[in-house]
């Protein structure tokens, strides 16, 4: 069954026991504005090993915090008992719970009122202590009591205020945001991974314009991007972004995102990072060396957050070779062709696309790129070896570095269309060593 089928049967079952159960949180939130939960999430008054006597197959992730796992084949629920949380004393996790019978109190140590929310499956009664049903009505994110005491709490908090509002399209309650603005400096505390958590779902769920805007107005852009603060103010050539400065420019990459893998979002958020440190006006405004420095700065922030190496390498190729599109028609073919043939070159395309309609609008070199890439077959971009180094050793060669060059110079030609057999291909691979060898 799927997860919403097992949570409610998770519920029938803890009902059928004598317990309390509901939907809670976040499943109950995008129930009530027509959304589908990506996630359900179970309450509960039974104790932790009451549930998993119900629920033999199930498994405790957090039995400090009374939180089971229940599984269903492929899908699995979190049910939690009701708990009260006390002494938060290192910004993340309480030191000590106390488990309760009474809903209210499980829901008043929550963070936000619109995730505060408590549902019966069957009847669609919603339990509702702190307001949250008027906050969705009202479209706006408030935290569930004091919001100075929830943020001093959990300082993720702070990101996660900011991800819900800049994704479900919300204002952040005046008093919630002020309490961001005097806590943002807190966000430092926070585990990198934790932070590229929240980050990725900033970039990548919707809204990630206004997402980073209200990560600018609240300070934490600052705190945790230093290199994409930099961008803003940093003039542009105006016949070329007529459009402003690199963070409006950046900005309007962000808007255009559509459900983006991240390493496409982060590429759009990345792209000009170098252009600030290179910023100088000669003859007119100029960035000298910006995609170098982007890339050097790309890596420096990837590897901060704790990326995966494969993540790293896609950002940084993106941001390496976002300008090599203004020279597609100038491209021998064997250039286009191992152009084309990047990893990913989908993201790469897209990303060009995203730069063109946020800057100038002309997508000449989109079109003539993308045109190309569906005309050449994976065999006309890397098409098999027709010789190799054993192949030079067998002619009488010793290995070394002019290998490499020689089987290039082979592998242009054949890109070309200039050799198409194996004897072509070793008679102009000899005459490149021989080349070589007299130079």
């Amino acid at each position: 069954m799927d997860s919403e089928a097992l949570a409610r049967a998770a519920i029938a079952k803890l009902r059928a026991a004598g317990h309390q159960a509901y939907l809670v949180g976040g499943c109950v939130r995008d129930l009530l504005l027509g959304a589908t939960p990506q996630d359900f999430d179970v309450s509960t008054d039974a104790r932790p090993d009451r549930i998993m006597d119900l629920f033999p197959n199930s498994g405790r992730v957090g039995a400090h915090f009374g939180v089971v796992l229940v599984r269903d084949g492929f899908s699995q629920v979190e049910v939690a008992t009701f708990r009260s949380d006390h002494d938060y004393t290192d910004g993340r996790r309480p030191s000590s719970v106390h488990f309760e019978s009474d809903p209210r109190q499980d829901v008043l140590r929550r963070d936000f009122t619109i995730n505060g929310l408590m549902m019966d499956p069957e009847t669609g009664e919603v339990l509702d202590f702190t307001g949250g049903r008027n906050d969705i009505e009202r479209r706006v994110v408030r935290a569930i009591g004091d919001p100075d005491t929830r943020f001093a709490e959990d300082h993720l908090r702070l990101l996660r205020a900011i991800r819900f509002a800049a994704r479900l399209g919300f204002a952040i309650d005046p008093a919630t945001f002020e309490a961001i603005g005097r806590h943002h400096a807190s966000i430092r505390n926070v585990s990198a991974e934790r932070i590229r958590d929240e980050l990725v779902r900033i970039l990548t769920e919707g809204g990630a314009r206004r997402g980073f805007e209200l990560l600018d107005a609240t300070g934490m852009l600052a705190d945790i991007l230093p290199e994409v603060a930099a961008m803003k103010g940093v003039a542009q050539p105006p016949e070329y972004h007529p459009e402003g400065d690199v963070w409006v420019h950046t900005r309007l990459l962000l808007e255009k995102l559509d459900r983006p893998t991240p390493t496409l979002a982060l590429g759009a958020l990345l792209h000009d990072v170098g252009k600030p440190p290179t910023f100088r006006v000669a003859e007119r405004i100029r960035f000298d060396g910006h995609v170098e420095e982007g890339v050097k700065l790309a890596h420096h922030i990837l590897n901060r957050l704790r990326f995966s190496r494969d993540q790293m390498e896609q950002v940084e190729a993106l941001v390496a070779h976002h300008m090599r599109f203004k020279d597609v028609h100038r491209m021998k073919e064997s250039t286009l062709k191992r152009f084309l043939r990047l990893p990913d070159f989908a993201e790469h395309l897209e990303l060009h696309r995203l730069d063109c309609l946020s800057s100038n609008k002309q997508l000449d070199n989109y079109r003539f790129a993308a045109r190309k890439l569906a005309e050449f077959s994976e065999e006309h971009l890397k098409p098999v070896p027709l010789v190799s180094g054993d192949d030079l050793i067998a002619a009488g060669y010793e290995p070394g570095p002019a290998f490499g060059a020689a089987l290039r110079t082979v592998e242009d030609a054949q890109l070309e269309g200039l050799v198409r057999t194996r004897e072509e291909a070793l008679e102009l691979a000899l005459a490149e060593l021989r080349r070589q060898a007299e130079s």
